[in-house]
């Protein structure tokens, strides 16, 4: 069998090697969701242009919705076959995890019967190496250490799909039909997730950013978030605290619209969680759902992509969150120092 272009890897080792052992620190992270591959994707070109240091592809990067692992392959070269996806490739690191589409089915958590064998086919298209550890455990979680000593940046990438559990379901909303459930013995990221991210977290980083492919501060409005596990959202939040780890920015997707929350009491320091959905699909309805923790009064419903600004070289250090639209025009965007991301000393 031939094998598949887009299973070479050596651009994306080599770029990844550039950036982790850089003398320079990571100044600008660009991230985005949801996205079609039989539909256009001019996204990308506009993100190009826009010099991404490091890409972050957090979920729905294809719609699979299959248990056919040959038709999952052939919407994973669809998207690889886009000029502007290509063009992004090659000139930026991508580092990616999934959400339910790419997974394999709609809303699928852990009774998703083809996970192993989708798992295997989404390491060989985001290039894992033979030695990744993605190769050898359930889950697509991973993390990495960006930029030199006192400028470091780690990027976690949660897998909220392959161990969670069942959801509860009541009337639907506007958002969906899905409820808070209280019952702790259902996962979200299952024991060796959690056991991980303890280690990761206790790693020495000035600013964390943590992937989820589902919002992890929105309020439960029917949609799939981390509230509808509240025990699960809960014990983020005291291992956040038990490890001190400082600097911790959530980044999510899923929605097909944008949003940008924040939680300041019942944490350690205000947590943020910027939204960026959709790459090439616009939420029809508009309508943002209700979210008692919106930081800023807009939300953006077209195509948009999410960045991360960080100036090591203020009198602070600073980070700006932003939503750009297809014309690279800012919808949404705070500023934040890390001086606030800190964990108040006992």
């Amino acid at each position: 069998m031939m094998k598949p272009q887009w299973m070479t890897t050596a651009l994306l080792a080599l770029a990844m090697t550039q950036v982790a052992s850089g003398e320079e620190p990571l100044t600008r992270i660009h991230f985005g969701s949801c996205v079609k591959q039989t539909e256009a994707m001019p996204i990308f070109q506009t993100i190009v242009q826009d010099r991404p240091e490091v890409f972050l592809m957090i979920g729905d990067n294809i719609y699979a919705d299959t248990e056919d692992m040959d038709v999952m392959r052939d919407k994973y070269a669809k998207l690889n076959a886009d000029p502007g996806f290509s063009l992004l490739r090659a000139t930026s690191p991508i580092l990616a995890t999934w959400d339910d589409h790419d997974f394999g089915r709609n809303d699928a958590g852990e009774d998703y019967a083809k996970k192993r064998e989708s798992q295997n086919i989404f390491s060989n298209f985001w290039g894992d190496p033979l030695s990744s550890p993605r190769r050898r455990r359930p889950g697509v979680y991973d993390s990495h250490i960006l930029g030199p000593n006192g400028q470091r940046v780690q990027i976690i990438l949660l897998d909220t799909r392959y161990f969670r559990g069942p959801l509860k379901k009541g009337e639907r909303r506007t958002g969906g039909s899905y409820y808070p459930n209280e019952d702790p013995a259902v996962p979200m990221l299952g024991e060796a997730q959690w056991q991980w991210l303890e280690n990761q977290l206790k790693q020495p980083a000035e600013l964390r950013v943590i992937v989820s492919s589902i919002q992890f501060i929105a309020e439960a409005a029917g949609q799939e978030t981390w509230s509808n596990l509240p025990a699960e959202r809960r014990r983020m939040i005291r291992l956040i605290e038990k490890t001190r780890a400082a600097g911790v920015v959530f980044l999510s997707g899923d929605r097909h619209w944008s949003d940008l929350s924040v939680q300041r009491e019942n944490v350690p320091y205000p947590l943020y969680d910027l939204t960026s959905s959709s790459l090439n699909q616009p939420h029809g309805r508009g309508t943002p759902t209700q979210n008692q923790y919106r930081e800023v009064e807009q939300t953006y419903h077209q195509v948009n992509f999410g960045v991360v600004q960080i100036d090591w070289n203020g009198a602070v250090t600073s980070l700006e969150m932003r939503i750009q639209d297809l014309e690279n025009q800012t919808r949404i965007q705070k500023q934040v120092t890390l001086s606030e991301l800190q964990p108040v000393s006992k």
